[in-house]
């Protein structure tokens, strides 16, 4: 069985959705750490041929806090502006009729919840692109939270009974094969290659959120986008 597990991010870019798609099973890591300027809360838009920010507001957002510690904003105002922000950006984009409604429905929940609220709207996604990997809170696995880092990824694999392991290329860094190996657990390192489309007639910009993806793509597009990636 592969697994993955991540951090909930904010509308995130396709090399996430590549590792979610990869796998059968895929942790939402929302028992660690909030990361403050991280992704966790924000992401990169196009406005204009220019990459713009934007945010998902929220209460009490501290790095000495977990993620599924932390509130997610019910300021309507708020809400109508970020959606006012992506409504400019991509009236004009050729799937904004079909791809908007998705991402009004995914900022306007309810959910006070972060780590809930981020679930949502990954799921949503994920939904609407016909991914149907299995998706887990972290939170919700009975497992040691004394332990950190890769002990604690090898735990949350050996209790889901993962016998390969996927982590983006940035993990290159933290987790080493070897000690994967040791647990029977075969560590891979998925690196996205070159997803390139048409943003209306600017030069493209790549990275940005799946927001931009889904606008200027078909889902039988991103599907292939999917699939353009290597294992380490």
């Amino acid at each position: 069985m592969k697994l993955g597990i991540m951090q909930p991010y904010f509308f995130p870019y396709i090399g996430y959705w590549q590792l979610m798609n990869a796998v059968d099973k895929y942790v939402i890591y929302d028992d660690v750490n909030f990361i403050k300027g991280g992704w966790i809360n924000r992401n990169r838009v196009l406005m204009s041929g220019e990459t713009k920010m934007i945010n998902l507001q929220m209460n009490g957002a501290s790095p000495n806090k977990l993620i599924n510690e932390v509130e997610a904003s019910e300021n309507v105002i708020c809400k109508k502006k970020l959606l006012k922000t992506i409504e400019a950006c991509y009236k004009k984009a050729p799937y904004y009729a079909n791809v908007f409604p998705v991402i009004e429905n995914i900022i306007n929940q309810d959910e006070k919840s972060l780590s809930r609220y981020l679930e949502y709207s990954i799921r949503r996604i994920c939904k609407y692109l016909n991914i149907d990997t299995k998706i887990i809170l972290s939170s919700s696995i009975n497992k040691n939270n004394n332990l950190k880092g890769k002990d604690k990824v090898i735990e949350i694999c050996s209790i889901l009974g993962a016998d390969e392991y996927y982590n983006a290329v940035g993990g290159q860094e933290l987790y080493s094969y070897e000690d994967f190996a040791a647990k029977d657990i075969k560590l891979r390192f998925l690196k996205t290659g070159t997803v390139k489309y048409k943003q209306f007639n600017n030069e493209f910009v790549s990275n940005l959120s799946i927001i931009d993806v889904m606008m200027f793509n078909s889902i039988e597009d991103i599907k292939k986008m999917l699939n353009q990636y290597e294992l380490l």
